[in-house]
């Protein structure tokens, strides 16, 4: 059996165990959201595509809000995200969320220094109150090296079917490769908190990383009777233990 083969195999089972999970959590009445943030080209695409690919279409959405009107600017700072949080059943995956400000924001210069400097102290305690009132958040960090970016980066303006993966801010990320690091371990240190921890998934080795990130979901759910290895601690781990491991 091909190395493709065991990937296809083992995405299968786990991805009857989302839905085994998924089934659980709506019979619970659980609100579940995961918020997928990273550098650009980390996988964030391809990871929820699998993790939605055969789930229940009504109890999960995909959010990936585009950028905010004229009156979002003038709004509170996540109101624009509240009304797509999870009801009782759903889950809700956020492909970026309130932490553009945290990242893209401050290093394109979208945000002043004050705005951003706000929202680090304000989202732990947005956060609190998700957590405190039974929301199950998971928030997820997907790194990946500056030469692996580089390379997909540079894959997507040569294949027609990844056209709409293109952004204008594409170029800006190897250009602006420091400021966006000084702002990820800015914004790690301070919203890495006990109710609402990071979690980094080493994104290089993109199918390595969706099985993992897939492992890590079902763990956190802990659905009774659960039938799946838990995620390889060298690609999945704490942000408070990444010294020395994330792409710099």
């Amino acid at each position: 059996m091909s190395k493709s083969d065991d990937y296809d195999a083992e995405l299968e089972q786990l991805q009857i165990q989302l839905v085994e999970t998924q089934a659980w959590a709506m019979e619970q009445g659980l609100r579940v959201l995961i918020l997928f943030e990273g550098r650009d080209s980390a996988g964030k695409d391809g990871a929820i595509k699998r993790i939605v690919e055969y789930m229940a279409p009504r109890q999960t959405r995909v959010v990936a809000l585009p950028k905010p009107t004229e009156r979002e600017t003038g709004q509170w700072y996540f109101q624009r995200y509240v009304p797509h949080l999870p009801a009782r059943g759903e889950i809700v995956l956020f492909n970026r969320s309130w932490y553009n400000r945290g990242g893209v924001e401050p290093v394109m210069g979208f945000c002043t220094p004050d705005q951003h400097e706000q929202f680090l102290h304000d989202a732990p305690r947005f956060e609190r109150m998700l957590t405190d009132d039974g929301v199950i958040l998971i928030k997820l960090w997907l790194d990946i090296s500056k030469s692996e970016q580089a390379e997909r980066l540079t894959a997507r303006t040569t294949d027609p079917l990844k056209r709409f993966k293109t952004s204008p801010l594409d170029a800006e990320a190897q250009k602006r490769w420091d400021a966006y690091s000084a702002a990820r371990d800015g914004m790690l240190a301070a919203t890495h908190t006990d109710q609402a921890p990071w979690t980094i998934v080493a994104t290089d080795k993109k199918k390595r990383a969706r099985l993992n990130i897939i492992r890590y979901i079902l763990h956190r759910l802990d659905r009774p009777g659960l039938k799946a290895d838990r995620p390889d601690p060298d690609i999945v781990f704490p942000a408070d233990r990444a010294e020395g491991r994330l792409a710099s």
